[in-house]
């Protein structure tokens, strides 16, 4: 496992949403068609175009030299690490519909952007992963061309059934090809093409090799839509794809971070042979956000059945996680890249109903709870948007100081600075010490320091008994309240006395 991991607080970006850095190289109106509809130059100020109205075409110009720009305020927030989504040549503002592998999209700066960003950062003593997309191209992409939009037609698979990119997609003998999840501008790689997989991973200049090594130098990849790649009805060579991508990217860097996109289930990626961490929506993001109080990604469904989907209790939340940790080996645990907002689910924040104090309980759990905590660029300061679609968990970064919550922003700093700082919290073990009615409880430590996380979602105060002495807490140590909120705690026997305003958290510090 990548040692480096544990140690770091990673930010997520969606790069034309974060900051222009050069207004040179924006997109502009009618500057091409996709899929029959034209591009959209948005001003930063305004929201982004639904999905109906803009078809993903809407640009608000930000790019690797705006991050790049942007690296004292990061550095001053606290991350070391960067998530950034695809940057990769693509007719989207979301880029997963690739159009060239081999180089960044002009709009975003070009290759020469993306050496001077990882130069940048790593001078500043901060990573850089990347996203790609290598289950699926676009349409557009050079090996499928469907309409020609960017290349002649006479190149690519899909008006030119002799080409030898053909054999890299799903054909049937009427031309009909197989897309991703059915949308038509993503259509599938077909990974029995031996001639694919040296492209993508296994030769020197293939994909995931190029850009781990100089100048680009980047630190890792995270997979879109792991879960589902080199899988076609009888044709399951995820597992060996897998394993052989592994074994490729850890030959030019053997630190470098693995990260595969799943929102269920993904032990079994998570074997040490595949994959070194998962989204963890399912360990992680989706449970805190049913105990906070939303219905979970997947009871929202059940409203068609005339069902109503019930509050997450305390013991539920300790269950699923302790389902998925128990599973995990420890190692593999404390690398996962624990989220609880990204580019594909509405932002907790904007979701009426959700408290700043149960709003904050999950954001210390978050960077309490073993692995990797990353925060979804903007969260820190409680950027707008809207629930109702993808694109309202995309608008574009303020940076207007008098527009932020400054005080969300100043409490962001102080977890990054104990996530960088304290080893319980990157490499300690794990122990839930209470979860009962609305409250859970639960401890990282060493043999001579703990942070014990006391998390309520009660609507009315309480007070708790924690059973502290299990991680060897005694009368006698010593207890500090991170932030100041230490009224009424004390320690009779090992129990942990705690007094807890409704939907509070606090985070103990006990120095043994």
């Amino acid at each position: 496992m990548p040692e480096w991991v544990k140690k770091s607080v990673f930010y997520h970006i969606f790069p034309d949403r974060f900051h222009n850095g050069n207004p040179e190289n924006d997109v502009k109106d009618n500057e091409y068609f996709f899929d029959g509809h034209p591009t959209i130059k948005k001003k930063w100020n305004e929201k982004p175009c639904e999905y109906e109205e803009g078809f993903c075409l809407d640009f608000f110009g930000g790019d690797l030299e705006g991050i790049r720009e942007k690296i004292p305020y990061l550095k001053e927030l606290g991350v070391n690490a960067l998530y950034i989504n695809p940057i990769f040549r693509a007719a989207t503002n979301h880029k997963y519909d690739c159009i060239d592998y081999f180089n960044v999209d002009p709009h975003f700066g070009g290759n020469e952007a993306l050496v001077s960003l990882s130069e940048e950062l790593h001078r500043n003593g901060m990573k850089i992963i990347l996203d790609v997309s290598i289950n699926h191209t676009g349409t557009a992409h050079k090996w499928f061309n469907k309409d020609g939009e960017f290349f002649p037609k006479t190149v690519g698979a899909y008006n030119n059934p002799d080409s030898e990119e053909r054999e890299f997609y799903y054909f049937d003998n009427k031309n009909n090809y197989h897309a991703w999840f059915g949308v038509k501008t993503l259509p599938t790689l077909n990974y029995r093409s031996q001639k694919l997989r040296d492209i993508i991973y296994r030769a020197e200049n293939s994909v995931v090799r190029k850009w781990l090594k100089p100048p680009y130098n980047i630190d890792g990849w995270r997979f879109d839509v792991g879960f589902c790649m080199a899988r076609m009805d009888e044709y399951q060579m995820h597992q060996e794809v897998w394993r052989e991508i592994r074994k490729s990217i850890k030959e030019v860097n053997p630190r470098a971070y693995i990260v595969g996109e799943h929102m269920t289930d993904s032990m079994e990626f998570l074997r040490g042979d595949m994959w070194d961490a998962c989204m963890n929506y399912f360990g992680f993001g989706f449970p805190v956000r049913w105990f906070a109080g939303e219905n979970s990604h997947f009871d929202q469904r059940v409203k068609a059945f005339g069902l109503k989907a019930s509050r997450c209790t305390a013991e539920r939340l300790a269950n699923m996680f302790m389902q998925n940790l128990a599973r995990l080996p420890y190692q593999m645990a404390l690398v996962q890249y624990n989220m609880y907002d990204s580019h594909d689910i509405s932002r907790l924040h904007n979701h009426s109903g959700i408290s700043y104090e149960t709003r904050r309980g999950v954001i210390i759990m978050q960077f309490t709870f073993p692995g990797a905590p990353a925060i979804y660029y903007g969260d820190e300061i409680s950027i707008n948007g809207t629930t109702q679609s993808v694109e309202g968990c995309r608008y574009p970064m303020v940076w207007d100081e008098e527009l932020h919550d400054k005080n969300c922003l100043e409490f962001h700093k102080v977890l990054c600075q104990l996530k960088q700082r304290e080893k319980a919290l990157q490499s300690g073990g794990f122990k839930i010490l209470y979860a009962k009615g609305y409250v859970i409880s639960y401890a990282r430590f060493t043999d001579t320091k703990a942070y014990i996380v006391v998390c309520s979602q009660e609507d009315k105060a309480v007070n708790v008994d924690i059973p502290a002495v299990y991680i060897g807490v005694t009368d006698s140590s010593k207890i500090t309240e991170v932030f100041g909120r230490f009224r009424n705690t004390c320690v009779q026997n090992g129990i942990l006395k705690v007094e807890l305003q409704p939907y509070e958290c606090l985070l103990y510090e006990v120095i043994f």
